[in-house]
């Protein structure tokens, strides 16, 4: 990914003064030579610099909401982790929707949509905490020597990877990404989507809430419209 990596004490959003300037001028590059390209924006604060893109592609007459997403696949990638771990099951039968953004609380998985799986209050939160929170323990671990790279990078291949699936014709690719949506008041959103030739196929809705995820819902959303308009602002102002 193209930017700074966190140290420990730092949140994703305080990494926005220098990643937002790098992404920007990186698509403003995408723009102007590949503007039919899907750009899968993996760079931090990732609420944010989706927007970024938007508004870089918009101001260029080059937009096309297809071609523009977020890779929030991490945060999948943990979510299985976390509960095949919690249920004694291998993380590779387990495919947990993640919805919202990509940080702290705005990063909700719907662990009740889980077939079979069973937890007690204790662990849904300990489990859905994990989840929010995962990539601080990686900064505390490695102590001032960046963040998540390796399981990041992990990530961002099987994001792509099944992005170029979908682009070479093959059919039933569908995983979360954090794309312009209407499913909620925020306008970009993290869902399951459907990928084809063209990239972006269908943005997909997100099933129903439990009463515990419906709560973490309501707490998200200003956090994830106040980091989606400061994107916005950054290259509009």
């Amino acid at each position: 990914p193209a930017g700074v990596p966190r140290k420990p004490g730092m949140t994703r959003d305080d990494l926005f003064n220098t990643n937002a300037s790098i992404v920007q001028t990186l698509v403003e590059g995408c723009a102007e030579f590949c503007p039919e390209a899907v750009l899968a924006i993996i760079s931090n604060p990732v609420n944010s610099t989706v927007p970024i893109a938007a508004e870089v592609l918009k101001k260029a007459g080059v937009y096309d909401k297809t071609k523009l997403c977020g890779v929030t696949t991490l945060d999948v990638c943990r979510a299985n982790t976390f509960v095949a771990e919690n249920q004694g099951w291998n993380p590779n039968d387990v495919d947990v929707t993640v919805i919202g953004g990509h940080a702290g609380i705005t990063i909700l998985p719907l662990f009740s949509q889980i077939p079979n799986a069973s937890f007690s209050d204790e662990d849904l939160e300990k489990l859905t905490v994990r989840t929010q929170f995962g990539g601080d323990e990686v900064v505390k671990a490695k102590a001032g020597a960046g963040s998540a790279t390796l399981s990041m990078a992990y990530a961002g291949y099987l994001f792509t990877e099944n992005v170029l699936k979908a682009l070479r014709g093959e059919e039933g690719i569908v995983q979360c990404a954090y794309v312009e949506s209407e499913l909620t008041d925020a306008p970009y959103f993290a869902s399951p989507c459907r990928f084809d030739e063209n990239g972006v196929a269908e943005v997909l809705p997100f099933g129903e809430l439990s009463a515990y995820e419906q709560q973490w819902f309501d707490k998200m959303m200003p956090d994830l419209q106040k980091q989606i308009q400061k994107g916005v602002d950054f290259v509009n102002n």
